[in-house]
């Protein structure tokens, strides 16, 4: 037996069938590039697999080595990957700069932090374990541009309309490039250090030859513009870092902006860490202590159970132990096929995520009618449980050696399940205004009441909604 088929093995006892036969035939047949940072959301669409199986299998295929898996800073602009790490904890900056598109962005994990899979070296070697030896193109395919990108099968073709020239540029060697400039925007791009450099081409025409110099060094420059006329040019191109450089010139024109226009679901640092498999694996190696990473949208729920203390009165211990377990294994179960994780219990409470309104809403309406079978079975009414619902932006932080959420948006969020009487779900506005959860409100025939409550901790009164 292979080490690799063994190690199939081993994932068949922890992930579902089908996506572990999914992920085996792409390590025996796909192309290399089908196993260089693979869009687990995009994977699961081309192999019509449930995404939650499909995350789960990769994130235990990465458990055991068969995966290495990748936390990507992405350029909201154009796509680029600006950094990447093994985990979160190798993003410390403030701000990220992006030389192709000019701009600083401070870093968020919604839309910001991709996370992609890449097949282990020990499992099979493929090109992109040694970058330098790409061709230009998969080189921007592969490693510059983000999985969320919807790169086209002849993406040479696009760079022929809009890429002048490319080279490759060993380590220390110079390069000269004669040019004839047209009258657009040009830029010279380099996507292995990022430097870049634009040229504005406008005015008359000239037949006197300009002249452009560009260092590549181990030292990011900030990008600059120089006006040119439309004419010849003389690109003296010099790589002072020890690998290579793949400067191009490219016609900024409607081709290229096209191109990396089109975009696809990836699977974003977000929701991975509202994943109940993530959070079970990777525990408390996500983030360091001091650092506060930005989410500018997540769900919250909270739930509680009423008069649980009267509950061990009524039952006594051992049956009401068993009631309370038997309770959080069905809302840990409920959370997790709802695309949530569980963030921490707190007595007979939970605390849980989602990445959206509608599946914590969803999950809400699942736990009150699961709660009600249980109780129907029992022929009383021993659970009764409470549900706050409230969305906003939020900081993930580690906390009591676990990766958890600080803000007022967490805050509100208690808040709101403290107004919850029995079987009651509370949600504020930004739950019952979403459009996935007026769908799944008008499919139910519920329809929110609207009340103002006071909320300890909140200044003003709050807008709520009490879900009958």
């Amino acid at each position: 037996m292979t080490e690799t088929k063994a190690l199939f093995d081993v994932l068949r006892q922890t992930a579902e069938a089908r996506s572990v036969d999914a992920i085996e035939r792409v390590v025996r047949d796909g192309s290399d590039r089908d196993l260089c940072r693979i869009n687990a959301l995009d994977f699961a669409r081309r192999e019509d697999i449930d995404v939650e199986h499909v995350i789960a299998a990769f994130l235990h295929a990465s458990r055991i080595g068969l995966f290495d898996l990748s936390w990507n800073m992405l350029c909201p602009g154009c796509g680029g990957v600006l950094d990447a790490g093994a985990t979160l904890k190798t993003f410390d900056h403030d701000r990220y700069n992006c030389a192709l598109c000019a701009a600083a962005y401070e870093p968020t994990l919604d839309e910001m932090v991709e996370v992609t899979f890449t097949v282990n070296p020990r499992v099979r070697r493929i090109v992109a374990h040694d970058p330098d030896t790409l061709p230009y193109i998969e080189y921007c395919r592969q490693v510059f541009w983000s999985s969320g990108i919807d790169l086209p099968e002849d993406l040479e073709s696009h760079f022929d309309e809009f890429a002048i020239e490319v080279l490759e540029l060993p380590p220390g060697e110079k390069a000269l490039l004669s040019l004839q400039l047209p009258s657009e925007f040009i830029i010279v791009f380099d996507p292995v250090t990022h430097a870049t450099q634009f040229i504005d081409v406008k005015g008359e025409p000239t037949r006197e030859r300009q002249s452009l110099t560009l260092v590549f060094n181990q030292v990011q420059a900030p990008t600059g513009t120089a006006e040119m006329r439309p004419g010849p040019l003389r690109l003296s191109l010099e790589n002072r870092t020890s690998r290579r450089v793949l400067p191009g010139v490219w016609v900024a024109n409607q081709v290229m902006h096209d191109m990396i226009g089109h975009r696809k679901p990836f699977l974003t640092a977000k929701r991975l860490l509202t994943n109940q498999t993530f959070r079970d694996i990777y525990r408390t190696d996500t983030l360091d202590v001091d650092q506060r990473l930005k989410i500018t949208s997540l769900t919250f729920l909270f739930t509680d159970l009423k008069g649980s203390t009267e509950l061990y009165e009524r039952v006594g211990d051992l049956v009401a132990y068993d009631l309370v377990r038997q309770h959080f294994s069905v809302l840990y179960r409920i959370v997790a096929s709802e695309a949530g994780a569980v963030v921490k219990t707190i007595g007979d409470a939970v605390m849980a995520t989602f990445p959206t309104p509608d599946r914590a809403l969803a999950a809400a309406l699942r736990m009150r009618e699961a709660m009600q079978e249980i109780n129907d079975q029992r022929g009383g009414e021993d659970l009764l449980l409470k549900i706050g619902i409230h969305e906003g932006p939020c900081l993930a932080v580690t906390f009591n050696d676990r990766q958890d959420y600080f803000g007022q948006t967490v805050n509100m969020a208690a808040r709101v399940q403290g107004l919850a009487k029995s079987r009651s779900i509370f949600a504020t506005r930004s739950i019952v205004a979403d459009s996935g959860a007026i769908k799944i409100l008008e499919k139910s025939g519920l329809q929110p009441v609207e009340q103002r409550a006071a909320l300890r901790g909140i200044t003003d009164d709050a807008l709520v909604y009490e879900i009958p």
